[in-house]
């Protein structure tokens, strides 16, 4: 493990691209390349970032594959929400590479709407759908098919007709990477989960202080066993932390907007 971030001119000819995307390598040299060229203008990565995107973003986003893999392995419906989609992290990167898993992107931004459509389209992914909405009007379309004691949020939030039309079951796992803190994140997240089912957040080295601070409002919404999991990225490479919560069978917690 290394605390240095090596530059896309340093990853180009490595094989830590190939040994860490496999098959999905060439769909993400795509994505990678359209970020390089767009993403900075378009406001979607920093200046700073530009010169090491494989190592902050793509990578970094990978290493959260094998947890959701794991997570949706024995599930009946493979179904994975991101939450804040933005640039396209974790969620374009976990799609490339798990292609037969069913991935929602929810960002409720319209041009970051537009951008992560045409990275699909542009990726070849068949496996995305990409869905403008705030995290508590996704929840809100799922109260809907709720009884009133059993629903999350408030009756005011109101579900746009595309969402009400995509959005029909929770989720085998939830993903997210830097959209807020957990004390927040658990509320927007975990009514999404389905019993049984896991939210999979990529955190930073606040991640164990965040849970710790968080978990009343975890338990108010049906989640157990919150725990900070290291995950490794790629020899040579720093490590970074997955925080896991699994969804109990039942959480009636009502969210706050």
């Amino acid at each position: 493990m290394s605390d240095e971030i090596h530059t896309d001119d340093q990853l180009a000819d490595s094989p830590v691209l190939e040994g860490v995307f496999g098959d999905a390598l060439d769909a993400l040299k795509v994505f990678h390349g359209k970020l390089a060229q767009e993403g900075e203008p378009r406001g979607l990565i920093g200046p700073r970032d530009v010169g090491i995107l494989w190592e902050r973003h793509l990578l970094n986003s990978a290493a959260i594959v094998p947890f959701v893999r794991e997570a949706t392995e024995r599930r009946q419906f493979k179904t994975v929400a991101d939450i804040g989609s933005g640039g396209g992290f974790p969620g374009l990167v976990a799609a490339a590479m798990l292609p037969d898993r069913v991935f929602t992107l929810v960002e409720p931004m319209e041009r970051r709407c537009e951008w992560l459509g045409e990275c699909v389209e542009a990726m070849g992914l068949r496996n995305v759908v990409v869905v403008r909405a705030r995290a508590e009007e996704v929840i809100a379309a799922l109260d809907e098919r709720q009884p009133a004691a059993k629903r999350h949020v408030k009756a005011s939030v109101v579900v746009p007709d595309g969402v009400r039309e995509t959005i029909r079951h929770p989720f085998a796992a939830v993903t997210c990477r830097a959209v807020a803190p957990l004390t927040k994140l658990a509320g927007w997240t975990l009514p999404l989960v389905e019993p049984g089912g896991e939210l999979i957040a990529l955190k930073g080295r606040s991640a164990q202080a965040e849970i710790d601070k968080a978990r009343k409002v975890i338990a108010q919404y049906g989640g157990v066993r919150p725990r900070v999991v290291t995950a490794p990225v790629a020899d040579g490479l720093e490590d970074t932390r997955v925080v896991i919560i699994n969804k109990k069978a039942t959480g009636k917690k009502t969210a706050k907007r």
